[in-house]
């Protein structure tokens, strides 16, 4: 099959263009990949075969759900998930939660004192945000020792001029504070644009309570078993009272079909206004989730071209084989089938007539 230089030329073209459709949907999972506050589900999921899906709840700042609305929906779970068929067992939960509220506080250590944003946490924070640990350990709901608090690494050269700090002491509010170990904030480059860059410090969510005198979340987030399609985010509907602020689903949140939906709605979305105040993890997979968008738009219109191609030409080549059938092959089989038959037939006769 021959073809002119105007078509070969185009072949090349699609074929450029299909490269580099494939270039925005490997750059789509790298970014997307990167972000691991919105990958808890699978880490949580591990071997099981079992589905999960992580949901997150964004509270306006005068929220008043705190503890005793955690625990509560904690329960209701419990009972949705054995009304499902699952074994209730009250000191092992079938899954995963974390909750946090943002605040600042004068923080004093060895170099000084510097008014410093403190992120208060509960739950298995950490978990849902596995930051690097430069030194000492986490802060886990159950710490036998909840004077613990975790320091940033730019916090940490600030008051001490170092990270090997387990054991340090730093006064917050003029209460005094144990040093468990410093972080290092994520790395990847929708984290950096949407942190600040301040310098902060990680506390239980119960000694924050007992500085600040409230009981107030600004995030909850948690990972479910996703018995159906949609039962994670159906329960948290029903079951968080989170009617004033924003509920994400953030399992899938980067799967093409819904990346191409948001495109369309990003206009609407940027004017997003209201009481809640994102998280800077949730800010980052924001704009990771715009510019994935972009990339699942570019991909596909660049695929598009090279697509249209292949299936015209497949068309192209049944059509021409189906002529090549009918005109070529068809006849020369039927000519070989009426010979044959031909010579079997006098075979049978010149057998019959003994020649």
């Amino acid at each position: 099959m021959k073809y002119t230089r105007g078509k070969k030329i185009w072949f090349a073209l699609c074929a450029l263009l299909l490269l580099a459709a494939l270039g925005c949907g490997a750059a789509l999972r790298v970014v997307s990949s990167r972000l691991l506050s919105q990958r808890e589900a699978e880490r949580w999921r591990g071997e099981n075969e079992r589905e999960f899906c992580q949901v997150s709840c964004f509270l306006p700042q005068d929220s008043a759900v705190g503890l005793k609305e955690i625990y509560s929906f904690r329960y209701a779970v419990l009972d949705d998930l054995s009304a499902a068929g699952e074994d209730r067992n009250e000191d092992v939960y079938p899954f995963i939660d974390a909750w946090s509220v943002e605040g600042k506080m004068m923080i004093t250590g060895d170099k000084g004192t510097t008014d410093a944003p403190v992120l208060a946490v509960g739950g298995q924070f950490f978990e849902f945000h596995p930051l690097r640990l430069l030194s000492g350990s986490y802060i886990v709901e159950g710490d036998i020792s909840p004077d613990r608090v975790l320091l940033d690494s730019e916090l940490a050269w600030e008051l001490f001029g170092g990270v090997e700090l387990t054991d340090m002491r730093v006064q917050i509010n003029g209460e005094e504070f144990v040093v468990g170990g410093v972080v290092e904030r994520e790395e990847d480059s929708v984290s950096r644009r949407a942190y600040s860059g301040e310098k902060g410090l990680f506390m239980s969510y119960d000694a924050y309570r007992a500085i600040a005198g409230e009981d107030r979340i600004d995030c909850y987030e948690v990972v479910l078993p996703e018995t159906v399609r949609g039962y994670a985010a159906q329960l948290v509907a029903e079951r968080f009272p989170n009617k004033e602020g924003e509920t994400v689903v953030n399992t899938g949140r980067f799967a093409f079909e819904r990346l191409l939906q948001l495109a369309r709605d990003l206009p609407q979305r940027s004017a997003h206004g209201g009481a809640v105040r994102f998280p800077y993890w949730e800010n980052a997979a924001r704009i990771a989730e715009s510019e994935c968008a972009m990339l699942a738009v570019g991909s596909l219109a660049l695929g598009l071209p090279a697509a249209v191609t292949a299936i015209v030409e497949l068309i192209r080549m049944l059509a021409r084989g189906k002529t090549a059938l009918e005109e070529e092959v068809l006849p020369k089989a039927k000519e070989g089938v009426e010979e044959a038959v031909r010579k079997r037939a006098r075979r049978r006769w010149e057998k019959k007539h003994g020649r």
